[in-house]
């Protein structure tokens, strides 16, 4: 019911969720005070702007991401897999076929 609802207000009025900024005239010439990053790219944002050297933010905004994919590789916790564990298998699988 809630799911049909949502599309009947996609379907008739899809520009509800969007930014109301988005609507305003565009004016090419004057670069709008108000710009910021969405919410996912607002880490590298804060590094770029915390270091005023162009090459020092590339460097450090590189670093900051390969250490984000080194960290899997450095886990060294003893808990098991989902293997030993039955319940949080049912409990997978049940969302599995559920869905």
């Amino acid at each position: 019911m809630m799911i049909t609802l949502l599309f009947m207000i996609l379907s008739f009025s899809p520009d509800i969720f969007n930014d109301p900024e988005n609507f305003s005239k565009a004016n090419p010439l004057v670069t709008p005070q108000h710009i910021k990053p969405e919410w996912y790219f607002l880490f590298a944002y804060g590094i770029l702007r915390s270091i005023p050297n162009k090459l020092g933010g590339t460097i450090a905004l590189i670093l900051s991401v390969t250490i984000l994919m080194t960290l899997p590789f450095t886990h060294t916790s003893n808990l098991r897999s989902m293997t030993f564990r039955p319940l949080a298998q049912l409990t997978f699988w049940t969302l599995v076929a559920t869905f």
